[in-house]
């Protein structure tokens, strides 16, 4: 059931969408408008919109849009009544419980009792006789209880039915443990756990749920690590390990480990403000993510091949969230875990000289391609200095550039002038292709061709287009709904998307009163709703008149013609004579 209107209306009114926006992004007032940075992608440029006259807002970069509930499912992770009671909370107003179908919300409920459940047994199996040799490997590892129980780690017998014969006593059924990832069904159709012989750590989300879990196998099995997939309440690409904790210890600034174990032996040895992805590459969310709990992050990955490879990967991805960045490099090739328990109780002041030693980002690219160029003949200070013009090209800082360029300069023995030139000239190649790809989205976007909500948009473009407009229009006129839909009911709109969005908008409507996006957000996707926001995005600063809005009734009246034409060309002669005999019927 839809929650009660004068609910819905409180919310809207104590959730202003520019003061609930502003406490994730940087605004400024642009006329009727805010922007800022958009928090869902990474730019340079702000392209994000904020519209509190009709509480919603829209990206222009990436395509993001919807009112306050959806920017609220999309920066903290929430489905629709998730978002509704966050911001219900927020605002101090209770959520009528009683009038919602919460189905799902039973469900995430449901997985995070049998995760928290799971959590318990592995780590009551971890201190039994059954987990003898997975405590072995973590003392080995040089982990103390204390550690081992502030981490909740844990150990997944051998047994395959284990865990689902614990959880089934527990009340849970045999499709929830499926649905959690912590089981799966064999052939036979009976479920299996789908951990077994491994260590496990439990991967705990910011409000203190464990909405998954990790598990490292002892011996040469693969895989080594075994991660939760995702679930009603966990998609691995969003989470950061430790964040829980490290979000509390940041003071401006995270370590970003590669692995559990890396993040586990920093945490003992001091380093609280360690964190670790989840057997993944880093992604523009988990970087996003950090960006709201830090101004700088360290990366600490292995020293090895696939450690430095990932960091070059992550570096851009931090950059872009606006962080600074920092590569810690650790002579040897060692892991910051071996490197700890090498060091022994040296080992936190050794690691936190090697953490106040360690250069940024652009030295660290730097020193990557001078490793592979002999600045002793030209034509190595040649491929040097090109490799180092691509990377000075990235900073968007000018000063930035002219300091390393000096760097380079006296390194090199070439002119800083010529040196910048280089850059310059990279900087703008690198603009051209920026700007050529942004162009040819423009337009496949104009054209309809990569509307994955619509995708009957690029084949009917007039329909569409007239479609959209009169949505806009509805939508900014209230009071001259009521007579559009006498003239147009929407059977007459060509592209399903928009039929559904006018039916929705007009059902809602009542007492030709305004409709935001909160409105209708219940009934429609994160992507449909922004998709919907774009419409009110494009059409927010132009004027249309009631002549324009009978322009696009009389053109989707035109192409409905026009598609009823084709269809009678191609019809059953059978077909044909029912319909003339319909039309007469009409007619008496």
């Amino acid at each position: 059931m839809p929650l009660p209107e004068a609910f819905m209306q409180e919310l809207k009114a104590r959730n202003d969408i520019a003061e609930v926006v502003a406490s994730y992004v940087n605004l400024r007032h642009s006329g009727r408008t805010y922007v800022g940075l958009c928090p869902f992608h990474m730019e340079k440029t702000p392209s994000f919109n904020v519209y509190s006259d009709n509480g919603s807002f829209y990206c222009f970069g990436c395509g993001a849009g919807g009112d306050v509930i959806t920017f609220i499912r999309r920066i903290e992770n929430l489905d629709y009544m998730e978002a509704v009671r966050f911001l219900a909370q927020r605002a101090g107003i209770p959520v009528p419980e009683n009038n919602v179908d919460d189905g799902m919300r039973r469900l995430k409920a449901r997985i995070l009792e049998i995760n928290r459940e799971a959590a318990r047994f592995f780590y009551a199996t971890l201190n039994s006789k059954e987990g003898a040799e997975g405590m072995e490997y973590l003392r080995r590892r040089a982990l103390t209880p204390q550690t081992i129980r502030h981490f909740g780690l844990g150990w997944a017998p051998a047994s395959r039915y284990s865990l689902t014969r614990y959880l089934a006593q527990k009340g849970f059924t045999q499709e929830e443990m499926v649905l959690a990832n912590v089981a799966f069904k064999g052939r036979s159709g009976q479920i299996i756990d789908r951990f077994a012989s491994r260590v496990m750590f439990p991967i705990i989300d910011l409000r203190g749920n464990v909405v998954a879990f990790g598990g490292r196998i002892l011996t040469d099995a693969k895989p080594k690590y075994l991660n939760t997939s995702d679930t009603p309440v966990f998609n691995k690409g969003n989470f950061l390990f430790a964040l829980n904790f490290a979000k509390n210890n940041a003071n401006g600034q995270l370590i970003l480990c590669e692995g559990y174990m890396d993040v586990i032996s920093m945490h003992q040895a001091g380093f609280t403000n360690a964190v670790a992805t989840l057997g993944t590459a880093l992604t523009p969310s988990q970087a996003r993510l950090m960006a709201h709990y830090a101004t700088e992050v360290v990366l600490s990955y292995d020293a090895d091949e696939a450690g430095q490879k990932a960091t070059s990967r992550a570096i851009p991805i931090l950059r872009d969230a606006g962080l600074l960045v920092k590569v810690l490099t650790i002579a040897g090739g060692k892991d910051p875990d071996e490197y700890l328990r090498t060091n022994g109780k040296n080992g936190y002041i050794k690691f936190k000289q090697l953490l106040e030693a360690c250069g940024n980002d652009v030295e660290y690219r730097l020193q990557k391609i001078r490793q592979s160029s002999n600045l002793q003949s030209a034509q190595g200070r040649v491929a040097y200095l090109t490799g180092a013009s691509t990377v000075l090209s990235t900073l968007e800082n000018e000063v930035e550039q002219e300091v390393y360029a000096g760097k380079l300069a006296e390194e090199t023995g070439v002119e800083r002038s010529a040196i910048m030139q280089l850059v310059k000239r990279e900087s703008e190649k690198r603009k051209k292709n920026r700007e050529r790809k942004e162009f040819k989205a423009f337009q496949q976007q104009l054209a309809g061709i990569r509307d994955s909500i619509n995708p009957e948009k690029a084949q009917n473009l007039r329909a569409a287009s007239a479609e959209e407009a009169l949505i806009a229009y509805i939508v900014q006129y209230p009071e001259n709904a009521k007579d559009i839909l006498e003239r147009l009911p929407s059977e007459k709109f060509i592209t399903a998307f928009n039929r559904r969005v006018y039916r929705t908008i007009m059902d809602r409507m009542k007492d030709e009163k305004a409709i935001s996006l909160t409105d209708i957000s219940e009934d429609f996707s994160v992507e449909e709703i922004s998709s919907i926001s774009k419409i009110l995005a494009k059409f927010h600063d132009v004027s249309v008149t009631k002549k324009d809005a009978q322009e696009y009734i009389d053109v989707i009246e035109q192409e409905y013609e026009k598609i009823r034409i084709e269809k009678a060309k191609s019809a059953e002669p059978q077909d044909i004579q029912e319909y003339l005999q319909k039309l007469r019927s009409q007619k008496k």
